[in-house]
Formats: structure tokens, C-alpha cells, sequence
């Protein structure tokens, strides 16, 4: 009977919208791994800003994701058009005829931390970047969000995930690596319902290495699910290959 009126204690915490210190780490990670967005296509816009060494660009592009697949991303008249998969990034610019076709080793040098697909699909859908069950955490509440950090943080890389206690998706990631000087902090500013579905709105993401800082704000508008789409790339002929050392 206990065992009943817990279950049934930890429902209306869940649905209460309130951070609560009666839900342990394994319930939080539970519901933020339910609430991982399920579907087989999405396609909509995003608006990227980028500041970085005090120089801002900015751009909105075609994005396209085939879940666990395929995310595509295409500036206006194909101007520039990056596919990402488990296997490779390739990405083109018609403005400066450069190509890159290779690793995860570009995207990772640009935020300072190693990715893969997974990791970068889970940023974009508000997911934490590692498998939570992988290993023990601890939970607190922190301004009415749960605070998930591993039971035995690595001294290399510290981890923080602030967990939203309405819908469970992520309200902030906080990744330190003190030895390389290295900070990544991706903020959740507002999520949208898509159907059926939770999904990130506005994202901020800092980058710092050493003295180095990478701002980039991403808002996601005119977001649709399973519909059919397609993901052209071809990179031109006669670009210069981007080589990263």
C-alpha cells in the first residue's frame, strides 16, 4: 500500500509544474527520457545569430531533420547548405566557394566540446547531450528546475542539466573542462507544442575557450512533423576543401 500512495504522490508532483524535492534523480531522468519529442520528420525555419571576437552574423535557413538520420540546413538560394549524419558533417558556401566534407572535429573545435550526431540532435530537440542512465545523479531544486549532476563528477568535464518541471526537457546545460579553459552553456529560453509534441523555440548556446567566446542564438518558427521531405546536397565543383588541422 505504501508502495501505492508513492507511485500516486510522485503523478501529482510530476503534473503540478512545480519542482519538487520528493521526485528522486532515476524519476526526473525517467520523465525527461518520456519526453524525448517522437516523430520521423521535421522541417520548419531557423534564425541563427552568431557573435563571435565581437563580429555578428546572422542568417535564417531551411531546416530539415530526418530523426536519428539526417539535419540539413540550407541558407537562402542555396547560398550555403550543411547535412549532418551519423557519419560525416558536409557543408558548402557559394560566397566563399569553400567545402568541407569530413568528422565531427569541425563542429567540435567550433563549441569546444567533442560531438557527434546524437549530441547535436539533442541540443536542437532539448534533450542532455549524454545517455543519463549511464551513471548515477543527484537531484536538487534550483529556481524551480531540477538541478541532474552525475553522483561522481569528472574532474576533465563537469556536468550540470537544469530539467524543466513542467514538460521535463531541458532548461539549461552547463559543461566545464577546467583544464582546457573550456565553458558550454546552452539555455532553453522558451519551448513551443508541435504537434503533440515539445519542442525548443529560442536556444542560447556560449562557447568560451580561454579567452574565446562564441555566442550563437537559435529561434525555430513554422515547425511541421512527418511530412515528406527531401535533402538535396551536392557540393560544386571547383571549391577549395576546407581542411582543419
Amino acid at each position: 500500500m505504501a508502495f501505492l500512495l508513492n507511485c500516486k504522490s510522485a503523478k501529482s508532483v510530476i503534473e503540478s509544474g512545480k519542482a519538487s524535492d520528493k521526485l528522486s534523480a532515476k524519476q526526473v531522468i525517467k520523465q525527461h527520457q518520456k519526453n524525448d519529442a517522437d516523430f520521423k520528420t521535421l522541417q520548419g525555419k531557423v534564425k541563427i545569430d552568431i557573435i563571435q571576437n565581437q563580429e555578428e552574423q546572422g542568417s535564417t535557413f531551411n531546416l530539415r531533420i530526418e530523426k536519428d538520420k539526417v539535419i540539413w540546413l540550407s541558407a537562402k538560394l542555396g547560398l550555403a547548405r550543411m547535412m549532418i549524419t551519423p557519419e560525416k558533417v558536409r557543408f558548402y558556401n557559394k560566397l566563399d566557394n569553400e567545402y568541407f566534407d569530413g568528422d565531427y572535429k569541425l563542429l567540435s573545435d567550433f563549441v569546444g566540446v567533442d560531438l557527434d550526431f546524437d549530441k547535436v540532435q539533442n541540443i536542437l530537440l532539448g534533450q542532455a547531450i549524454f545517455n543519463l542512465k549511464d551513471e548515477a545523479h543527484t537531484v536538487s531544486v534550483n529556481d524551480n528546475s531540477y538541478a541532474l549532476q552525475p553522483k561522481d563528477q569528472n574532474a576533465l568535464l563537469e556536468l550540470f542539466y537544469l530539467i524543466n518541471p513542467s514538460y521535463f526537457k531541458m532548461d539549461s546545460l552547463q559543461l566545464f573542462q577546467q583544464l582546457k579553459k573550456r565553458i558550454l552553456q546552452v539555455d532553453y529560453m522558451s519551448y513551443q507544442e508541435v504537434g503533440k509534441q515539445i519542442l525548443p523555440k529560442d536556444i542560447k548556446i556560449i562557447a568560451v575557450e580561454d579567452t574565446d567566446e562564441v555566442a550563437i542564438t537559435m529561434e525555430f518558427k513554422s515547425l511541421t512533423l512527418n511530412e515528406e521531405v527531401r535533402f538535396p546536397f551536392k557540393i560544386p565543383a571547383g571549391y577549395k576543401e576546407i581542411v582543419i588541422k
